[in-house]
């Protein structure tokens, strides 16, 4: 996607992901009005996005520490396994074909963009299952955490991303729900336990 294209909420995560963003810097709406050229109102509602995904906390980018990145995976893990189970419920053959068409990349050779998108509509497929939509706000609260984590295993290549990804849905057509559950739950803790060694490392540099 071309830079130009991306919402002000987008350039500024994406800035403070990157490290574009000093983490020692308090952030203004004026300071980003300025870098970005445009008005403090988009700011103003971008900031306000942020600091409700927790990536902005007191006007300063918020580092959250090992164990905190823990504790909200512990959230992500259930909440995906309840869906996981809601989606062994009421999905189709239809839903489970699309679920399926997520898994069919080739990770190794494709655009890291076009692997974050696929791998956001594989999470964000099974979450919707629940149709509950306090869930998904607060599943919601969390995307920018998921994302960078996604950004940082895909980034990595991180091996068996995608199989797992398919053992799951292999699982959900065999409606064996707790099979697929435990290669949920295992998936997403190789996604943790990856992910952090980079950030740790990326830290301490």
């Amino acid at each position: 996607m071309n830079t130009n294209e991306l919402s002000i909420y987008e350039k500024i995560r994406n800035d403070i992901i990157s490290g574009e963003l000093s983490k020692n810097e308090k952030i203004t709406e004026a300071k980003l009005a300025k870098k970005y050229n445009v008005s403090r109102t988009p700011v103003r509602e971008a900031l306000k996005q942020l600091e409700l995904e927790y990536f902005i906390k007191n006007s300063y980018i918020f580092i959250p520490t090992t164990e905190e990145y823990r504790q909200i995976f512990e959230m992500r893990i259930l909440l995906e396994s309840h869906a996981l189970r809601k989606a062994a419920i009421v999905y189709t053959t239809s839903d489970l074909a699309e679920l399926r068409s997520y898994t069919d990349i080739d990770i190794e050779h494709e655009a890291e963009s076009k692997i974050i998108d696929i791998n956001d509509k594989f999470h964000q497929k099974i979450m919707h299952a629940t149709h509950n939509q306090f869930i998904l706000d607060t599943y919601q609260k969390y995307k920018s955490f998921i994302y960078l984590f996604s950004q940082t295993v895909i980034n990595k290549r991180r091996p068996g991303l995608i199989e797992e990804h398919r053992a799951i849905v292999d699982a959900l057509f065999n409606r064996d729900i707790e099979l697929a559950v435990s290669l949920l739950e295992d998936h997403l803790k190789k996604d943790l336990e990856f992910s952090l060694f980079y950030l740790d490392f990326k830290q301490s540099e």
